[in-house]
Order: structure tokens, then sequence, then C-alpha cells
């Protein structure tokens, strides 16, 4: 039996980015709905239109893609981007000019 090592290479992030209109209430509403949805999925808020959710491997975020893109809104833009661990540990985050620690989300894995 063997086992492939989990390292910074192998394990992924998925990030979820949407532009989508919010001129009227029902158009608010679709995009309540999709945050809601990307929450109930394992997803955490970055920024306001920015989500990301840490995958234990490539083909667990191929399978959290496939749910997002079942739940598109119809109108306004999506973009998906996966991202090794070790680049996301290599990103830089800032608030107001200053450099800040990036929030990890929280994740129960059992292996």
């Amino acid at each position: 039996m063997s086992f492939e090592r989990l390292n910074a290479y192998h394990i992924m992030w998925l990030f979820v980015f949407f532009d989508l209109p919010v001129t009227t209430k029902k158009e608010r509403k679709v995009v309540t709905i999709f945050r809601k949805q990307l929450m109930e999925n394992g997803f955490s808020m970055m920024q306001f239109s920015v989500y990301m959710r840490h995958c234990a491997s490539y083909e667990a975020m191929e399978v959290h893609k496939k749910r997002v893109r079942k739940i598109v809104p119809d109108k306004g833009e999506v973009c998906m981007m996966g991202v090794t661990d070790k680049q996301f540990g290599d990103m830089e985050h800032f608030c107001s000019a200053q450099r800040q620690q990036m929030h990890i989300p929280t994740q129960l894995e059992m292996f």
C-alpha cells in the first residue's frame, strides 16, 4: 500500500471571483443566495466578491468546481482559479496599507 504524502504542492485552494448585478431587489437576492450557497459548500469570504476554499487535492478541487458551476447565476460574471498551498502561502495581504497575516479559514480534515 502506498501513501502519497501531502505537501504544499498537492494541497489546493479554490478561489471564486464574481461580479454580479445588484441594481434591483431581485438581483440582490440572487447574489445573496449565491453567496449563501458558496458558504454552504465550505467557502469563506476573503473579500466581498472573492470566496476561497481549501481542498485536500487537485481532484477534490475539481469536485468543488463542479458544484460551483451548478449554482452560477444566469447574469453577471463568475471566475474560478485554483492555486497550490505553496502559492497561497506566498500571497501578500495588505489592509489599509499595513501588511496583514492571511486569515486561513478553519478546515477539519480526517486522514
